[in-house]
């Protein structure tokens, strides 16, 4: 039974996290949740007894596509902030 209380609260906890990574007006707090939303994932897949996917699912996405989004998001908008001036 705990077992399926610990399941159903790491999908809960994704799902919540993809849905504000998706309906967040800010983009900072969009890549941060999308980060936090990949985390749990991992630990999902660490539960399926997937650990290659799961480490594969940490590095790469809740590390290195948040940071290059992150990037991204920082040089856009300060672009974006030069031109107005």
């Amino acid at each position: 039974m705990i077992d399926f209380i610990f399941h159903f609260t790491m999908i809960a906890a994704m799902i919540i996290f993809g849905l504000i990574a998706i309906e967040h007006k800010n983009l900072i707090y969009s890549a941060i949740s999308l980060a936090v939303m990949s985390v749990f994932l991992g630990i999902i897949y660490f539960i399926l007894n997937a650990p290659y996917v799961a480490v594969f699912q940490l590095v790469i996405y809740a590390g290195a596509v948040t940071v290059l989004f992150l990037a991204a998001i920082s040089l856009v908008t300060k672009a974006k902030g030069e031109e107005e001036d």
